[in-house]
């Protein structure tokens, strides 16, 4: 029975691909993209050749009915994103959410996402935390902060490199100078950083060395224990 397939990509490295996402992408028979420039890269790297359509946040709410549609008329089809697991800030929840309510199995691999990687390394407890992706650009921002500066788990955050000097501003107010927070960049590349210390310095850092890249956001939790230290 043809099905809909969520197949996670590498986020920098393309060695980090499974060797099911390949098999996946070579016997399905359309592979949805963010962006079809730059998932052709990864398809050519690996000598796939199956049909490549655009699915990105800007088609996906007038698409998803036609390819609910074409599943059930027997074509199996695979979701990926430019870089890491769809769904998690990237398209893909109206796509499986229209598919399981039309009864069309939803499959979805295991593999490279950004957020898990920069959790584990932040040194921060990670048997419990709290992910936001993305904050609003502009309206909600500081509203948003203010929700999680009592948060007990560790605070996981996604960033693009032009906000980011902006966002440890913000924070400073709300989260106070001396919060420990881990910044993640360009994971899995060549030029990949992990910078540890408090926003201030992290500010400091940032402000001095020119960010590029897209961040993963660590923020140590209120510091109280979690069950598993306890």
């Amino acid at each position: 029975m043809a099905k809909l397939y969520i197949v996670p990509t590498p986020i920098g490295n393309l060695a980090d691909i499974t060797l099911r996402a390949l098999e996946v992408l070579k016997s399905v028979n359309i592979i949805l993209a963010e962006d079809t420039r730059t998932s052709s890269h990864l398809l050519k790297h690996y000598g796939i050749s199956t049909p490549l359509r655009s699915h990105h946040k800007f088609n996906e709410h007038r698409t998803v009915e036609q390819i609910a549609n074409t599943i059930l008329a027997g074509e199996s089809v695979a979701l990926i994103s430019d870089a890491g697991t769809p769904g998690i800030s990237d398209p893909g929840f109206l796509l499986v959410r229209t598919c399981v309510e039309k009864g069309i199995e939803v499959e979805c691999l295991p593999g490279a996402t950004a957020l898990i990687p920069a959790l584990v390394q932040s040194g921060f407890p990670c048997d419990r935390f709290l992910f936001e992706g993305f904050l609003p650009q502009k309206k909600g921002r500081t509203k948003k902060l203010e929700a999680l500066k009592s948060e007990e788990r560790t605070i996981v955050l996604y960033e693009s490199p032009f906000r980011i000097v902006k966002l440890l501003e913000q924070m400073i107010p709300v989260f106070g100078a001396d919060r420990r927070v881990s910044l993640s960049r360009e994971l899995t590349k060549l030029h990949e950083e992990t910078f540890r210390g408090t926003i201030a310095q992290a500010l400091e850092h940032f402000t001095q060395k020119p960010p590029k890249g897209e961040f993963v956001v660590v923020v140590e939790g209120t510091g109280k224990a979690t069950e598993h230290e306890e």
